[in-house]
């Protein structure tokens, strides 16, 4: 096989894994909390026969994800709460360990149990899922902590529970396939003090959608290089073997 058509292939294979990063991106540029993943490339040494250390190709990874703030939202919705500046909310994940989010588009369930926009459960300081009084109105201080307002009566306010809210280092977190941050192996213990939240908000998504098109659009522009230099090489191969058919 001749050499360009390798690289020219393995080139558009790696292009249309950028384009499945920004797809998904882009799909959840209205996502609650959602954090954008970060495509980049890496050289990737070939391993094979003699002489083959001398080649490389770039490989398409996605390293971690971009952990700037989305724009903040006003709902008016008692259990809508998001995250002000540095912070996570933590909810019990499906394979029952903790994870991070900052969706906090949350509901209460026909038990009580506070949940996000999944069916997880959030979870609460003393790591046990956050439980509501069942009608009764409630509201989330700056602190986290859960307020039940009985017959809208202020004065008869009392704590009924608290978020869990950490901040651990950015470097200590990563992404897992469900879409929630978790603590890398060896990470740093999250941080519990610091965290403030607000009421009645939820945090948006940091996709920058005209950013993620004009990425996108390149990308197929690449793409469509890559598939023109293997049509060239089959071309130039056909050529070849017209001119060794003569001789």
């Amino acid at each position: 096989m001749d050499r360009a058509l390798f690289i020219a292939a393995t080139g558009a294979r790696e292009l249309m894994r950028r384009q499945d990063v920004q797809t998904n991106n882009l799909s959840n540029a209205m996502t609650p909390g959602f954090r954008a993943e970060v495509a980049a490339q890496r050289t990737a040494p070939v391993i094979g026969g003699a002489g083959l250390p001398t080649r490389a190709y770039a490989v398409e990874s996605t390293p971690g994800a971009d952990l700037a703030p989305g724009a903040m939202i006003a709902t008016g919705r008692t259990l809508d709460v998001a995250v002000q500046g540095e912070g996570w909310f933590v909810v019990r994940s499906n394979d029952g360990t903790e994870a991070f989010t900052r969706s906090g588009s949350f509901q209460q369930s026909a038990d009580g149990a506070l949940v996000d926009n999944a069916g997880r459960p959030v979870i609460g300081s003393n790591n046990q899922p956050v439980v509501l009084p069942v009608n009764s109105r409630v509201e989330i201080n700056e602190d986290g902590s859960i307020s039940s307002i009985p017959n809208d009566d202020r004065i008869q306010a009392a704590i009924v529970g608290d978020l869990k809210l950490v901040n651990p280092p950015a470097a200590s977190v990563t992404r897992g396939g469900d879409g929630l941050f978790r603590l890398t192996a060896g990470g740093v213990a999250p941080n519990v003090d610091g965290v403030r939240v607000a009421g009645g908000m939820i945090e948006g998504s940091n996709v920058n959608s005209v950013e993620t098109m004009v990425t996108m659009i390149s990308a197929a522009r690449h793409f469509d290089m890559q598939v023109q230099m293997m049509q060239k090489t089959d071309q130039n191969q056909q050529a070849a073997t017209q001119i060794l058919s003569l001789s």
